[in-house]
């Protein structure tokens, strides 16, 4: 039995998964985080070598089965640092070839019906990267969020409410219920105090708000409806700049949507949808619903030569389904 390994390396944890080539689970690993930009290289070795210690262990497995790999990296956003990527993996001492992505690619290839398309992320912060069908061209954005002009994931959304509120204080826009949201939320005395003390570091306004401003919009806020219309369209923007790169506008692929800022529903999706379609009308966006290491195993596949068929892709999907379950009941 040949058997390949995924690694989805985050800024909060990294998962593993040992798969066998018809799909089947053989073992889960979870450690620490992976991004070299919050643990240095020596911390996010630490964390592979952690969850493939802790897998191998549990599929009674030596490294010398893993026939391939891949790697979904946070952090991994520009070529100067592959050398250095690819000496830290290295170190794992698979006797395996291994292919090296950043983050959002295997959430691309585990939710993309073909494994190719494009991702568009917005949990926290946002991202979008795609790949063409022979996953030789990369389309991205820089992933620097709104430093770079990119939003909107619950940072920049929460961000730009702030200022919508304080638009509102100085009479250059409208009155808002975000007010009281963010007045609450802070501690702020009234609406003075609590844009002194943002401005001055004493309040701060977290990216877990972000939740509450749906809350808001849908009770009917017109500022916040308008704030969460502004997010849909640059993610949808955001998306249009991978789809010109990549040439695929008039071609009919997935655009799939991770993380937690789409469980929001359609108030962010819809005009997401319809900027997307100005410039791509065959794109069908999908929602990921698996978690991206098993991207991550699929991209390990193929560097090995074997190419994942239908038949794999659900047969993964539905072992990890069932895997998850028993770590739950087993850790209850």
């Amino acid at each position: 039995m040949r058997y390949y390994l995924g690694a989805d390396l985050g800024g909060t944890k990294t998962h593993l998964l040992i798969a066998d080539e018809s799909g089947q689970i053989a073992a889960f690993g979870e450690a620490g985080p992976g991004n070299h930009e919050t643990v240095g290289f020596e911390g996010m070795l630490h964390s592979m070598q952690s969850a493939l210690a802790q897998a191998l262990q549990d599929a009674k497995l030596p490294a010398e089965a893993i026939c391939g790999a891949g790697f979904g990296i946070a952090g991994y956003d520009w070529a100067s640092e592959r050398e250095k990527m690819i000496e830290t993996v290295a170190m794992l001492s698979l006797k395996a070839p291994f292919t090296i992505v950043n983050d959002t690619i295997p959430g691309l290839v585990a939710g993309a019906e073909d494994g190719w398309g494009v991702v568009v992320v917005s949990g926290t912060g946002c991202n979008c990267r795609g790949w063409d069908r022979e996953h030789k061209r990369e389309g991205r954005v820089t992933g620097h969020g709104i430093l770079m002009g990119e939003a909107s994931g619950a940072f920049e959304m929460v961000l730009r409410a702030m200022q919508l509120v304080n638009y509102a204080w100085i009479k250059r826009g409208a009155e808002t219920a975000l007010t009281e949201l963010f007045l609450e939320h802070s501690g702020a005395r009234d609406l003075e105090d609590l844009i002194e003390g943002y401005t001055q570091g004493h309040y701060s306004i977290d990216p877990s708000v972000a939740p509450l401003i749906f809350q808001v919009a849908e009770a009917g806020d017109s500022v916040a409806r308008q704030l969460i219309r502004w997010a849909g369209c640059e993610l949808g923007e955001m998306a249009n700049a991978v789809i010109r790169q990549l040439e695929f506008e008039k071609l009919q692929f997935d655009v799939v949507l991770s993380g937690s800022m789409f469980e929001n529903g359609s108030m962010l999706t819809d005009p997401m949808r319809a900027i997307i379609h100005k410039v791509a009308p065959g794109a069908r966006l999908v929602r990921l619903t698996v978690p991206p290491v098993i991207g991550a195993v699929l991209i390990g596949m193929a560097d090995a030569g074997l190419k994942p068929n239908p038949a794999i892709r659900k047969t993964l999907v539905e072992s990890i389904a069932a895997f998850r379950q028993k770590l739950t009941e087993n850790n209850a």
